[in-house]
């Protein structure tokens, strides 16, 4: 791996990456405890988002930290295979973040469009199903992608100019004509790119429904509902749009690296503040576990106390 160009800001870069690498598994690793031991918190919408953040924690940690080794040692060595396991899991759950995000802007069209029907539709064995289907969903593009990838002829001194094996900086490393395999890319990203376009008509359904609410209050009260939702779809899309489809395209090493911290290692760490930040139900379930923590605490305290008079 090649930092030549970034060789005097690698020690910034090292303590900001992990920093941010902290707040990434803290944030998500409280997404998902909340989420999983309040039972106010059990409903579909924050059931798909402890997929999502489960999702940014197994993607930071199969990331994160090779990438932070790189920025200390002095020999930048990387073997083909922890290349292509690399590559394998940026595929597999950026895909996945795709389909989830899909599923959360149709289970938002489903409360705001049909709140009569919404149980119905959201009913616990479908969102398993979505869920599933979500994290399955890479599996066979990751594999083929990264199968395919790594068996094309590879020349020349095999440095991977960037800050860990994603696809555009491998595939410039390969001797042959990978016109195909560029199709194919495309290709693929058309199918990934499939939940994008549920997700643009679902806002376009809630966008409809809500203009017909009479009240400006009811307005405000169900867009703020999707605010923080359709932030991280503009914030995930954009950044993973501008470098995965033109893999080949002009953009500079430094500005492709820039853009691909933005995605693997800001948006992860985003979500939680965005998702946490306006919503009174993740903050009030907070601070109920705080305090049952905290109580749980000074009932052993006063339970050795008493243990220790008794005695």
């Amino acid at each position: 791996l090649n930092f030549s160009s970034l060789n005097k800001m690698q020690l910034l870069f090292f303590m900001l990456i992990s920093i941010m690498f902290l707040a990434i598994l803290i944030g998500n690793s409280l997404i998902v405890m909340i989420t999983t031991i309040d039972p106010v918190l059990h409903t579909p919408m924050y059931y798909f988002l402890k997929n999502l953040a489960l999702t940014e924690i197994c993607y930071s940690l199969s990331l994160v930290h090779k990438m932070l080794a790189i920025f200390l040692v002095e020999r930048k060595n990387n073997s083909f295979t922890a290349c292509a396991l690399q590559l394998n899991c940026i595929i597999l759950f950026v895909t996945c973040e795709h389909f989830l995000l899909g599923a959360m802007a149709y289970d938002q069209q489903a409360a705001i469009c049909h709140p009569l029907h919404y149980a119905t539709m959201m009913n616990r064995d479908r969102c398993f199903k979505m869920a599933i289907g979500s994290w399955l969903s890479g599996v066979p593009v990751a594999l083929g992608f990264t199968t395919w990838l790594f068996t094309l002829p590879f020349c020349g001194r095999n440095t991977v100019n960037h800050f860990f094996c994603d696809v555009s900086p491998v595939l410039k490393l390969v001797c042959a004509d990978t016109a195909l395999f560029e199709l194919l890319i495309f290709i693929a990203i058309v199918i990934v790119m499939i939940p994008f376009s549920l997700t643009g008509i679902s806002y376009l359904c809630i966008t409809h429904a809500v203009l017909q609410i009479s009240s400006a209050v009811g307005q405000r009260r169900a867009f703020s509902t999707c605010a923080a939702h359709l932030v991280v779809v503009t914030l995930f899309y954009s950044t993973t749009g501008i470098i995965h489809l033109q893999p080949k395209s002009s953009i500079s090493s430094n500005m492709k690296k820039m853009v691909s911290l933005s995605y693997t290692v800001v948006t992860p760490m985003l979500d939680p503040i965005i998702y946490s930040l306006r919503n009174q139900e993740v903050k009030q379930s907070l601070r109920r576990c705080i305090d049952r923590c905290l109580l749980r605490k000074q009932m052993a305290f006063f339970s050795s106390i008493q243990v220790m008079d008794s005695l």
